[in-house]
């Protein structure tokens, strides 16, 4: 199995360990290659009354994929470190209606490179990630911005402060 591959299992692992709604929404690692994280969620399991998917499952997703990339970067890192949300706005742009992906793509370099320092160094650090799902024509059905804070310390510590 190639290392990608074990990353995404070990990512998914996680999610539905960690975030018991990830398992419950039929969420699973659609892809990474080092570039973009990909999340799945079928539409059956998140579905609404008018037979799209639901706002929050949508949210859910594009929410978890952010924190999933940022997962990703820590570990291949080996900053293993606790992940938070601290603040996030989405656009339902377009109703969903089938299967749905939410996609993260990785920040330039220099960012990256600005957030692994002061993790090291400080021992949290600030990431703003966006993440979009797409509907069935390719159009942007979800847009989601969110800033994650990532702090340096062991899984059962709880973080200190945002």
């Amino acid at each position: 199995m190639e290392d990608r591959e074990r990353q995404a299992q070990a990512l998914e692992e996680t999610l539905h360990h960690e975030i018991p709604l990830s398992l419950a929404m039929g969420l699973t690692v659609a892809g990474y290659d080092g570039e973009r994280l990909t999340l799945r969620a079928p539409l059956a399991p998140n579905i609404n009354h008018k037979s799209t998917a639901f706002a929050g499952s949508l949210n859910a997703l594009t929410t978890l994929a952010g924190w999933g990339l940022i997962w990703l970067i820590t570990h291949e890192h080996d900053l293993p470190s606790v992940i938070v949300i601290q603040e996030s706005a989405t656009h339902y742009l377009r109703p969903v209606g089938q299967d749905f992906v939410a996609t993260c793509h990785l920040p330039p370099a220099r960012q990256i490179e600005r957030f692994l320092t002061a993790l090291r160094e400080r021992g949290r650090a600030r990431l703003p990630l966006s993440v979009e799902i797409l509907s069935v024509d390719g159009q942007i059905a979800v847009s989601f911005t969110g800033r994650y804070v990532a702090f340096l310390t062991h899984v059962d510590e709880p973080p200190t402060r945002l």
